[in-house]
């Protein structure tokens, strides 16, 4: 499991079955987001600057060492990541725009403008024909399409205002994003291309949202109450509300659905709830003001 300490700009590697940390390597100024390449060997973070920054720190995850640098220019402020067909995708929130950039060559070779503000985090799906964003200030969501001659087209999708943190269903057919202005969930049919319920879920301060792998249960994530809200899929209605801490940043779960990992900025820890009891049973000191967090998986 790899943990971002945003406080002690470090990235923490940790054994998610003992809960330890192995290592600590030394990222940049103001890392948000992590994700690691498909063969588990190598890191990606995202150092973001509030938009202004221009960042890709690569980390060495068998060795356990920095790198080197990507320079994301003229694409600034990077900050959602995702892994897909060997390559890197990221948001560039300052320049309104997603980018990609390929390993093998150690350049960026792809990017498009969303002209929307404040685009934060993003999604790929498998076969990368498809990029999901959400647009925190211009309260949208944009849905990239890939044509048959990589021709890119988008659609935009009004949602609240303040939706920032998203994820796709497993089935790939629903996109659900939590608004952190009036606490609202909008769940969006891919499809169809359009938004078909908005929950009123109430969770002020909403950061983050994840699907569990079996798609039955969504989780959110709360920096202003430090609850963990669990919300039944069919139903759309709130199961529960955990107490973790003084506010929830980044969210991981368990691949086996077991345990959610939610990283508690303000209380410098990420605590570790149980997804049969929905009960913290754990905390893990990986550094002060932890927030994104990933997996990674050696090949």
């Amino acid at each position: 499991m790899l943990v971002l300490s945003k406080g002690d700009h470090t990235l923490a590697i940790v054994d998610p079955a003992s809960l330890k940390v192995m290592a600590k390597v030394p990222v940049g100024s103001d890392p948000h987001e992590v994700i690691a390449s498909s063969d588990g060997k190598t890191a990606y973070v995202s150092i973001y600057g509030g938009g202004d920054l221009h960042t890709l720190n690569v980390i060495d995850l068998i060795a356990q060492k920095p790198l080197f640098n990507i320079d994301t220019r003229p694409l600034f402020g990077p900050h959602g990541l995702a892994f897909a067909g060997g390559k890197v995708w990221f948001s560039a929130e300052g320049s309104k725009s997603v980018g990609r950039y390929d390993p093998a060559t150690k350049k960026l070779d792809w990017s498009m403008g969303t002209g929307q503000d404040r685009t934060h985090m993003i999604y790929v799906t498998p076969d990368q024909k498809h990029v999901y964003t959400t647009n925190v200030n211009s309260g949208t969501v944009s849905l990239l399409t890939a044509g048959p001659r990589q021709e890119w087209s988008q659609t935009v999708i009004s949602v609240s205002k303040g939706s920032e943190g998203f994820d796709v269903s497993p089935d790939g057919r629903q996109l659900w994003t939590v608004s952190a202005d009036d606490g609202s969930i909008a769940v969006i049919d891919l499809a169809a291309q359009k938004t078909v319920a908005t929950i009123d879920a109430k969770i002020s301060g909403a950061n983050r949202l994840k699907f569990t792998p079996d798609g039955r249960r969504v989780l959110a994530s709360s920096l202003k109450t430090g609850d963990l809200y669990v919300f039944e899929v069919a139903s759309r209605k709130e199961l529960t509300q955990i107490k973790i801490g003084h506010g929830g940043a980044g969210i991981l779960i368990a691949p086996d659905g077991s345990r959610a990992f939610v990283g508690c900025t303000p209380d410098n820890y990420v605590a570790v709830i149980d997804l049969k009891t929905l009960k913290v049973v754990d905390h893990i000191d990986v550094g002060k003001s932890p927030d994104g967090l990933a997996w990674a998986v050696r090949q």
